[in-house]
């Protein structure tokens, strides 16, 4: 299986972003077994980005941890390797890992690869979809070493 590409982009301006090392690790584990390679953007931002981008697509004027933006090739145009778009702002992530008592990398790596795997098609809607997301995520992060992100939550967060 060939790795996938990852472009990170840190236009957060402070820093604060996990290495781009990292960050494809992160993304390479979400990947595994379920997408041979590909292509995708990883862009860390700051809050007034992020707010910005929550607004313009999401329709909510905050700035919110993660945004994905899943990539699908035009009709008649044969399939492309590009995934999408990952938005993530630095303040944010590091404020609820504050809040949340969690490591900031853990909380990183958590949000990256619950991003790469809403680029692959999976989503948290409804219930059923919710579980088997956060599922996946536990197993994913747990080959990586980083804690369940929803241990703490009423009934474990994941079914």
């Amino acid at each position: 299986m060939s790795g996938p590409v990852v472009e990170v982009q840190d236009a957060s301006g402070g820093g604060g972003g996990p290495d781009a090392a990292d960050v494809e690790t992160w993304v390479a584990a979400a990947l595994d077994g379920r997408r041979d390679g590909g292509e995708m953007t990883v862009r860390i931002v700051d809050e007034d980005e992020g707010r910005r981008l929550n607004r313009d697509y999401r329709g909510y004027d905050r700035a919110t941890n993660v945004l994905a933006f899943p990539f699908e090739s035009p009709p008649g145009i044969e399939p492309l390797p590009y995934l999408g778009d990952l938005v993530l702002c630095a303040p944010v992530v590091a404020r609820e890992a504050r809040e949340q008592g969690k490591a900031v990398r853990a909380h990183w790596a958590h949000l990256v690869v619950h991003g790469t795997l809403h680029l692959l098609g999976y989503d948290h809607i409804d219930e059923e979809e919710a579980v088997r997301m956060e599922a996946e995520e536990c197993r994913i992060l747990a080959r990586l070493g980083v804690p369940d992100p929803y241990a703490d939550e009423p009934g474990g967060g994941h079914g």
